[in-house]
């Protein structure tokens, strides 16, 4: 939602761009259905490129290895979930800090991750630490249930481990089931890819509904309703262009970087998300968003005054990217 701060011409004519990018999206449909691959498994995941904010990323590394129903990128999905890695968050229910301990699980297992004499549920240094060491505990408490000791460590945090005792697993709550899933997708967005990431099939609607927007004047929270206008702003219009195509995607163009994997520079396919950022290691701190065309450009809203255009993705400030998927988007919460 936030604008960029810097921007360069195209420099390219727009009849010629268009007619490249209309090839482009429809290559999306065969290259889809050509690709095979997608995001590895295995519980050893390297964090994907600022996904997670400088300041907790090694505690995240080191404390997602405590054990083996763990790994990094599915501790740092965790804390996304709870709390967007916000250190100062509190919920209703009392919750609180960046792991979202509720006071009596604090007392039982919150640890002294930095060795300083106090167990501080404020500090993310001692609640990242209680959080894998919780994890690891519930995983203890279930290891002799059959199925996937991840899923299983899961619904426990989100059901009790009693639960998933009596039932030999995942306990049949809609709510447990949904939580369990959550994770384990939104997991795929803090992982590094290890392999081929599987283009979205509907990326090509999506790039066709930001062209139609072509020459819109921007505004500033802007999404396109008829009493705005028409117009957008840049994560309004990735928004709108996604929810076209029937993919409902967080409002801001920080939260939409978690909405699936992320391919590299030279794996960018078009209707790849690609992010512009001042802090290239934090995706929090993600201020533009545009939608990949092809050819090194993107479609976007840019900046008050500007209309929709395209613009090169090759600056200074570009972050990364991200490839949306159904699951991802689904996993993302609603609030953060």
């Amino acid at each position: 939602m936030t604008v960029r701060k810097a921007w360069i011409a195209a420099g390219v004519a727009g009849g010629s761009v268009l007619a490249f990018v209309m090839l482009l999206a429809a290559g999306v449909y065969i290259v889809a259905g050509n690709l095979a691959g997608g995001v590895g498994g295995g519980a050893a995941k390297a964090l994907a490129k600022g996904a997670v904010p400088a300041a907790y990323q090694q505690l995240v590394q080191t404390w997602g290895n405590l054990c083996p129903a763990i790994n990094p990128a599915l501790l740092a999905a965790q804390l996304y979930q709870e709390s967007g890695f916000n250190p100062k968050a509190q919920s209703h229910a009392a919750a609180q800090g960046i792991a979202q301990f509720i006071p009596g699980t604090w007392a039982t297992h919150g640890v002294d991750g930095d060795g300083d004499g106090d167990r501080d549920v404020w500090d993310p240094n001692d609640a990242i630490p209680s959080a894998a060491t919780y994890d690891c505990a519930l995983a203890g408490y279930v290891k002799d249930v059959p199925g996937n000791p991840t899923e299983n460590m899961l619904a426990s945090y989100n059901a009790g481990a009693y639960a998933v005792i009596k039932y030999n697993g995942v306990p049949p709550y809609k709510e447990t089931q949904n939580y369990v899933q959550r994770i384990l997708s939104l997991e795929k967005s803090f992982a590094a890819p290890v392999g081929r990431v599987d283009p979205s099939k509907q990326a090509a609607g999506a790039i066709a509904y930001a062209q139609k927007k072509l020459g819109t004047l921007y505004l500033w929270g802007g999404n396109g309703t008829a009493d705005q206008g028409g117009r957008f702003d840049c994560s309004g219009l990735t928004k709108a262009a996604y929810e076209s195509v029937g993919i409902t995607l967080p409002r801001v163009a920080n939260d939409q970087y978690n909405a699936g994997p992320h391919p590299a520079r030279d794996e960018l396919l078009p209707g790849d998300l690609v992010f512009f950022s001042d802090d290239l290691t934090d995706s929090r701190a993600i201020r533009h968003v545009g939608i990949y065309v092809g050819g090194g450009y993107m479609i976007n809203a840019p900046r008050p005054g500007a209309v929709i255009r395209f613009d090169p993705i090759d600056t200074p400030d570009y972050f990364g990217a991200t490839r949306v998927t159904e699951d991802g988007a689904k996993a993302l919460p609603t609030t953060v």
